[in-house]
């Protein structure tokens, strides 16, 4: 069953959309809130027209035989109306015009969802009550989920609540009271008017997720802004809805904003899910208020891969456009360096040789210094595994972890519930993932053949002994069904005793250590998934973020040249894509560059809407170029050659020059910098040292066999 749960999901992602209509035809009939196989909730926002020639006949428009036609009103050279009532499953809309007659097939799913996800993950914690919807709606069905009086909720569902907001001088939002009150915020759209900060918001529950549509009550101005939040978590829980559900500048000009607590990766991190999330949102704000001239996305982190993974998967079906902020390509290929941050950390902090914090760059790739504060012992000297990942392993690798570190698994009942879930990544997107014969979720984490430090080597920064040392003591994580609880700092209750900051515990470690293979199902089933960022995306992306290499922050540089790389590798163009860059030195985050990014991505849909036929990368407006800025939001250089030196062989360009890149322990190793390659293709050892890998070493017959005894499959050819 989870295996034909995995085949549906794939498919569903492929499926053209489609309506009713042929090349003459006197009626076309299509749904513009979603695709018509995708519909949700028991309604669809629908479209009839008829054609040139065929205007004269008065249409009819019936569901499943009933006439609708009361709900239909003129729009522009057709009718426009939100059908209702339609039953789970199979529906037909026609539309009759004289003898002319047209059906379209619609395929309608519950509000609870699910559409193409997969089952519904159980058990899973409900939030309504305490997000301001009261408490989940009863539904008495069997199973794990949050218990309310007369039954149990597994759907979290809740009626929909609407209220109006003002915009306070002290910058909060107050409940509106019926006058006008004294400390009202007045805003200037963007056509200039100004008007009261006044905010209509409607809130609810879609695909069992809390969701918000907010817009100033006097001014829409028929943009859509979809505000993406980040984080990492392992599901089983409605979560909460975010700041980001009434952004002040976005409203202040008269976008609506449309927000969910599924599209929050602090809330989980399976992102058909949340694709499926996004799309069902979309569809409740277009048949309320129509299609909008564009929906753009905004958001950082687990926000801003959202926007480049649903971009890919839907196409402009959620967004039109992007501003992705601290980005990655996507998540699930973040874990294959992320995991070896542990195994790396653990070795060095064992031996004298890496004492110094700035030579482990020469094994991590990322940045580390000798005076920024290491959170774990309070002294200065760290890196960004330490100060930026550590942590995410135990998170996303040990099923045993995360129901003994969150306090809202509390809240599963009967008690004992949350310990027959297991708390993983792959488990969180097991309908992606697949399950292995133990029946524990696959996993695509390995690194056989990985040759840490292989760049430092060919560069003079360690020597062959050093390089041989630490592949072959690095080690490796067990498998889910062999791992242990963690100790300290993991779980409180071990300090300081037990303390184990690497997961040691959990790692196979010896000399040399066993390396761990990926599951070929896994990375089979995820790479046709849609959960990995593929670069075949065409809407207009402005990729910004604030430059923190120095802070050792986990949003490292040179990602957003890691999603442009695969676009290149995708189709050879990337001229969609624009990468902006804001100083944070010396003293953190000072400008925003957002509401200017807004701005450009203004006049490049304005554009679009004029000239369709000279495609995204043909209607750039002038400020939709690579750019980079001082601390306080001046410009330092922009245009095509700025970042010259990251993806091709030029001398590096002004921006290149004034920001520094990092890399990976994976691209350390050899492998690019797009990353992505959960298992590298093996040559054999002697193959390796015969085309000069190893650069001026030549190893000894001795050094050869330590070799060999390490990688005894090979190692990795990139």
């Amino acid at each position: 069953m989870k295996a034909l749960a995995v085949l549906i999901m794939l498919t569903s992602l492929t499926i053209a959309p489609s309506s009713a209509h042929a090349s003459g035809a006197p009626l076309t009939v299509e749904v513009l809130s979603s695709r018509p196989d995708q519909v949700s909730g028991g309604d669809a926002l629908v479209r009839v027209r008829q054609t040139r020639g065929h205007k004269n006949q008065k249409i009819k428009v019936l569901r499943n035989g009933e006439d609708v036609t009361s709900a239909f009103t003129k729009s522009g050279d057709a009718l426009q109306g939100l059908v209702t009532g339609l039953t789970v499953g199979n529906n037909t809309i026609t539309a009759v015009a004289g003898p002319s007659r047209q059906n379209l097939k619609v395929r309608n799913h519950p509000i609870e969802g699910p559409i193409f996800s997969g089952p519904h993950q159980q058990p899973f914690v409900c939030k309504t009550e305490r997000s301001g919807l009261g408490p989940p709606v009863a539904d008495n069905q069997d199973g794990q989920g949050m218990r309310v009086e007369g039954g149990w909720s597994r759907n979290c569902f809740a009626p929909t609540v609407t209220d109006r907001l003002y915009r306070s001088t002290d910058g909060t939002f107050k409940p509106m009271p019926a006058d006008r009150p004294a400390d009202m915020s007045t805003t200037t759209l963007l056509n200039g008017r100004t008007v009261d900060f006044v905010v209509r918001r409607e809130r609810g529950v879609i695909n069992r997720f809390l969701y918000s549509i907010a817009m100033i009550e006097d001014g829409w101005n028929g943009r859509a802004i979809y505000r993406f939040d980040g984080g990492v978590a392992i599901g089983h829980n409605q979560g909460t809805l975010g700041g980001g559900a009434l952004d002040p500048y976005g409203l202040g000009k008269g976008y609506a904003i449309l927000h969910s607590s599924g599209t929050r990766t602090s809330t989980h991190y399976n992102l058909i899910l949340g694709g499926e999330t996004a799309l069902m949102l979309k569809e409740r704000f277009i048949e309320q208020y129509g299609v909008p001239l564009y929906t753009v996305g905004v958001g950082g982190s687990g926000g801003a891969i959202q926007q480049y993974v649903y971009g890919q998967n839907y196409g402009d079906r959620v967004i039109d456009a992007a501003i992705p902020q601290y980005s990655y390509p996507d998540m699930v290929t973040q874990t294959i360096h992320v995991g070896d941050c542990e195994l790396l950390e653990r070795y060095m902090d064992g031996n004298p040789r890496w004492a110094r914090w700035e030579d482990r760059t020469a094994l991590i790739g990322m940045n580390a210094s000798e005076t920024v504060p290491n959170p774990y012992t309070g002294t200065p000297g760290s890196d960004e595994c330490v100060n930026g990942w550590r942590g995410l392993t135990p998170l996303t690798m040990n099923p045993l972890w995360t129901s003994n570190n969150d306090p809202e698994w509390a809240l599963m009942d009967p008690p004992g519930v949350k310990d027959t879930v297991e708390w993983t990544h792959w488990d969180d997107a097991r309908n992606v993932y697949g399950e292995d014969k133990a029946g524990y979720a696959r996993s695509t984490w390995g690194n056989v053949g990985v040759q840490y430090g292989l760049k430092a080597l060919r560069d003079g920064v360690i020597t062959p002994a050093e390089f041989l040392d630490v592949n072959a003591k690095v080690g490796s994580w067990k498998d889910a069904s062999e791992m242990v609880q963690e100790g300290c700092p993991f779980v409180q209750t071990a300090c300081p005793a037990d303390l184990d900051p690497w997961s040691t515990r959990n790692m196979n470690l010896g000399d040399p250590a066993p390396r761990r293979a990926p599951d070929p199902i896994a990375i089979r089933n995820v790479e046709r998934s849609g959960l990995v960022f593929r670069g075949d995306i065409d809407i207009p992306i402005i990729d910004w973020r604030h430059y923190l290499e120095e802070q050792l922050n986990m949003h490292n540089a040179h990602q957003s040249f890691a999603s442009r790389k695969r676009m290149l590798d995708h189709d050879g163009d990337a001229g969609n894509q624009v990468i902006w860059f804001t100083d944070a030195r010396p003293n953190g985050e000072e400008f925003d560059q957002t509401p200017q990014a807004l701005q450009v991505i203004d006049a490049w849909m304005a554009n679009l809407r004029k000239h369709p036929e000279r495609g995204v990368a043909g209607n750039k407006p002038p400020e939709a170029v690579d750019r980079c800025f001082a601390t306080d939001g001046t410009p330092i250089a922009s245009g095509p050659r700025v970042w010259d030196g990251v993806l091709n062989d030029r001398a590096p360009g002004a921006c290149t020059r004034y920001f520094p890149l990092y890399s990976t322990s994976r691209i350390v190793a050899g492998g690019p910098i797009e990353g992505g390659v959960y298992a590298c293709k093996l040559q054999p050892v002697e193959r390796a040292i015969t085309k000069g890998l190893y650069g001026s070493w030549k190893p000894s017959s001795a050094e050869r066999a330590r070799l060999k005894q390490i990688f005894p499959t090979g190692v990795c050819d990139y």
